[in-house]
């Protein structure tokens, strides 16, 4: 049996949390494989419980299809690309509800069982007639959840970030306004959670700003100014010498908060036009890519302030063939990303940017918009024509299974456990061996 690489414990603190669970547990455990339920069990945000879409423990399936190791398939109400959220025997998922073009759309949160699929609950967070429109292929549900294991926080941008218990109990909502996005192309930025703390950016073609909340009431914690273009970024939470701050990626800079204050701590020069990856982090590095006419890629150095353009922080750099929807992987000491939204794969050594495998053509898919997923030494590409190609984690490419679904995929896969859950354009399927 394949077993997850182990991680050192000083990498794990590097990494982004999105619980305060998992970081008070990477603090009293000596590896990421002492890790109980938490890591094994869940996947409390769209990237996973270390937020750079990896599970470090989790054994989920190599091979599947629709006639063999799908557990259970149900259909979604409604239509949206946010990824399923794991927490023990739940399954999270947000969803846009519209009855006729032009009628009110109900934003609304599905509870799953894991075993089944059977609904639990269904929450209508906010019900009104969209005031702008969205890309073709995204729809009005492409912010994912995150959880605590004690709350879900469900964010579906200018309709407002809602509170629940796991057993449905509304606890408070938070109006934040209505964004105007670039084209009319929609949302797509998830929330962030650390501690006790969500943050949320929004960057618009208005006002922008990123702002922290109390994650028990609501309350406004901080709010600072932006100017940027329309961003489609999850920030990402990072600790590093015993602090944590908040990393946002944008056109125009790459920018650094204290997540107590607020204060910037660093920012660099910006990526490409409409950023949407989001960054990941570990061993004291962050990633900064995108790839919208243009290719953007930083490797930056934690542990500096001020203006780093142009400086030593900057450790490498590469200009060539990054993404443009989905977000890249951090694994194992290799970073992984594909070229703009195609199925062109390339690795890089993460600490010194040397290639491992450049452009490399990953044959079975067709178009890329989820991001890709490791655990137990194995690489999950998901392709918009619903397949899946599972790769060795290795220096070079070494298919393991290409898999395929009878319906197109644009949500990243979410791995928990012994299973793996992928959100179809109608399904929800639990593939489990």
């Amino acid at each position: 049996m394949t077993t997850a690489p182990r991680i050192s414990r000083r990498l794990f603190r590097s990494f982004a949390y999105p619980t305060a669970v998992i970081a008070a547990l990477a603090c009293a455990l000596p590896e990421v494989r002492a890790l109980a339920a938490p890591a094994d069990q869940n996947w409390p945000a769209w990237r996973g419980p270390l937020a750079i879409g990896v599970s470090p423990t989790a054994q989920p399936p190599t091979a599947w299809s629709e006639s063999s190791s799908v557990r259970w398939k149900v259909k979604l109400p409604g239509t949206g690309t946010s990824t399923p959220i794991i927490w023990d025997d739940k399954v999270f998922v947000q969803t846009a509800i519209a009855t006729a073009e032009g009628a009110p759309v109900q934003w609304t949160v599905l509870c799953l069982d894991r075993k089944t699929g059977k609904t639990l609950w269904q929450k209508v967070a906010r019900e009104e007639v969209p005031h702008e429109g969205h890309h073709r292929d995204h729809g009005f549900a492409s912010p994912s959840p995150v959880t605590d294991g004690t709350h879900l926080y469900a964010y579906f941008g200018s309709r407002g970030l809602h509170c629940y218990d796991l057993q449905g109990n509304h606890k408070w909502s938070k109006d934040l306004g209505k964004m105007q996005t670039k084209n009319a192309f929609g949302e797509g930025s998830s929330p962030a959670l650390f501690g006790d703390t969500i943050v949320v950016n929004w960057d618009h073609e208005g006002d922008d700003f990123i702002a922290a909340f109390d994650k028990k009431t609501g309350a406004e914690r901080w709010r600072q100014a932006r100017q940027e273009d329309t961003s489609w970024s999850t920030p990402l939470i990072v600790q590093h010498d015993g602090k944590a701050q908040v990393v946002t990626t944008a056109t125009r800079r790459v920018r650094s908060y204290d997540l107590a204050t607020g204060q910037q701590v660093w920012e660099s020069e910006g990526l490409t036009a409409n950023s949407i990856p989001t960054a990941v982090a570990g061993d004291g590095m962050v990633y900064a890519t995108s790839g919208f006419r243009g290719s953007a890629l930083f490797a930056i150095k934690l542990g500096r302030t001020g203006d780093l353009t142009g400086t030593d922080a900057i450790v490498w750099s590469h200009r060539r063939s990054t993404p443009y929807v989905p977000s890249p992987l951090l694994y194992d000491g290799r970073l992984y990303f594909f070229a703009s939204n195609n199925a062109i794969l390339s690795c890089f050594n993460a600490r010194t940017g040397q290639p491992l495998y450049e452009l490399a053509r990953i044959e079975g898919l067709t178009g890329v918009y989820a991001s890709p997923v490791a655990a137990a030494g194995k690489i999950y590409l998901t392709g918009r024509n619903g397949a899946t190609v599972v790769l060795k984690a290795s220096d070079k490419v070494e298919v393991l299974a290409t898999n395929k679904l009878d319906e197109g995929i644009d949500a990243s896969p979410a791995l928990a456990g012994k299973e793996i859950f992928l959100r179809g354009k109608q399904h929800l399927y639990c593939i489990a061996e």
